[in-house]
Order: C-alpha cells, then sequence, then structure tokens
C-alpha cells in the first residue's frame, strides 16, 4: 500500500462491497414488501446471492494477499531479514493480515450458506471481527509518520470500525435493512476515501503534491471526508431507489393469475418451512 495503486485496489473492493451491498439489501427489502414476487423473494434466490458474494470476497481478498506479498518491492513471504537483522516489509504484511480476515469472513460466508452446519448469524460475526482487525491494524501503523497522513488515516478509522459495530448488530438484528444500508454505505465511504488518501499521499504524475504538515490542508481533508460520506449515502439511496423502481416495475407487469399462483406457491412454501 505504499503507493496510489496500493489504496486504489483495496478503495475499488471496498467500493464495489459497498455498491452490492446496497444493491442486495434493497432487493430482499422490496420483495419482502411485496410478497407477490414469491419467485423473486424465494429463499434459494438470497441463498445464491450470498454464495456469490462470499465467492467473491474470497477471490478479491486472495487477491490482495497475493499483490502485498508479490510486487517487485514485497516481501516475497519473508518475515525477517536475518542478514540485515529487522523485520522485513512489516507494512505489506499488515495489509495482507488484514485481507487475510477478509478471506475467513468470506469462506465462513461460504460454509453457511452451502452447508446447514455452522449457524446463520457466523457471517456476520466474522465479517464484523474482519472489519474490527482492519482497524485494529490501522490504529497502530501511523507512528512516526506527517500530521497530514497521520489524519487521513484516522479519519478512515471511523468508516472502519462503523462497519464493525454494523456488522455485530446484525448478529442479532438481521435484515434490519436501515443496519444493513448503513454498513454499505460506511464500506463505499470506506472505498472513496482509500482513493482520497492514495491522492493526498502519492498524488500521480503531474499532479501537486500536498503539504503533510499544513494545518489547513488537515482542515481541507477533514470537510473532504464529509463530502465523501455524503456521497456514500447518496449512491446507496440512488441504488436503493432504483432497485425499489424496479421490483415495483415487475409487480405491476405481473398478470393476475400469475400474481395469484405466485402468492399460492408461497403459502405452500411457508407452510412446509414451519413443518
Amino acid at each position: 500500500m505504499g503507493n496510489f495503486k496500493g489504496h486504489a485496489l483495496p478503495g475499488t473492493f471496498f467500493l464495489i462491497g459497498g455498491l452490492w451491498w446496497a444493491g442486495k439489501y434493497s432487493l430482499c427489502y422490496g420483495t419482502r414488501r411485496n410478497r407477490s414476487l414469491g419467485r423473486l423473494a424465494g429463499k434459494a434466490v438470497q441463498r445464491r446471492l450470498e454464495i456469490v458474494e462470499g465467492s467473491v470476497m474470497l477471490s478479491f481478498s486472495v487477491i490482495g494477499m497475493l499483490a502485498e506479498q508479490f510486487v517487485p518491492d514485497g516481501p516475497q513471504l519473508r518475515l525477517y531479514d536475518y542478514g540485515e537483522h529487522h523485520w522485513d516489509h512489516l507494512m505489506n504484511w499488515q495489509h495482507a493480515t488484514m485481507y487475510l480476515f477478509f478471506s475467513l469472513a468470506g469462506a465462513t460466508s461460504l460454509a453457511v450458506h452451502l452447508t446447514d452446519v455452522a449457524p446463520l448469524a457466523l457471517d456476520r460475526m466474522l465479517l464484523g471481527i474482519a472489519f474490527f482487525t482492519e482497524g485494529f491494524l490501522f490504529l497502530y501503523h501511523l507512528h512516526g509518520r506527517d500530521m497530514l497522513d497521520v489524519h487521513v488515516h484516522q479519519l478512515l478509522l471511523y468508516a472502519i470500525f462503523g462497519g464493525a459495530l454494523t456488522a455485530f448488530l446484525e448478529i442479532f438484528h438481521r435484515g434490519n435493512v436501515l443496519v444493513e444500508l448503513l454498513r454499505a454505505a460506511l464500506s463505499v465511504l470506506q472505498g472513496t476515501w482509500f482513493w482520497q488518501i492514495g491522492f493526498v499521499l502519492y498524488p500521480p504524475a503531474g499532479m501537486a503534491e500536498w503539504d503533510l504538515k499544513d494545518h489547513n490542508n488537515m482542515m481541507f481533508v477533514t470537510m473532504c471526508y464529509c463530502w465523501h460520506f455524503s456521497f456514500a449515502l447518496f449512491a446507496v439511496a440512488m441504488v436503493y431507489g432504483t432497485v425499489f423502481w424496479v421490483v415495483r416495475s415487475r409487480l405491476k407487469k405481473t398478470p393476475t393469475m400469475e400474481m395469484g399462483l405466485l402468492k399460492t406457491t408461497e403459502r405452500e412454501q411457508e407452510s412446509e418451512d414451519e413443518l
């Protein structure tokens, strides 16, 4: 992560993840409110979405770990340099550890939704642990840095620990769309702020460098963080509105007879679930 691309990569992962969560939870909530869309709201469809999500999370995390280890200036799986007698590329190792916990969350989600062995809430617990570990690592990641460098990473911690808190809340309040969408917005915030950190600390060629000791820059990035949060909320709201409009449009196009059949099928399925 000690360059622009190293911040853009996790930023892209979190941005995609946040938008995916916004769409998925909006779809689940919209179909729950319109029970006539029985096939669309079925548990099998939601289960497939969870499996896709777990697979993508696991894939992204593995890509992140490999990138941190095997970039040209990476540690290449070497933790200690015995020739120089010091730890080797600890920053890369910390970032790889962050990806490791998200890979565990992805693997747990697959285990929960592909088998009947693990309890349902286990996927949210591991996701909350992954967010918390990310924040815990970044909290002790800032020693000896310039003022603005420390500040932009401290601002990132609010989104990270917020994501951890909402994930833990979902252990006990699964299906609460407000908590789910808030986690989606915080993930989008993480994604865009990782990109912002890259532009501040490692501006691409041709862009002016930031004065990392200027207090005015510190004030500006604090305000800029609020703009990023407002963008994240707006993006989630747009996804929610679009998905809800699509669900409503499909409901209006569903013939009356088909709606009745879907309701009957859904009632029979619910009766079987109760048994």
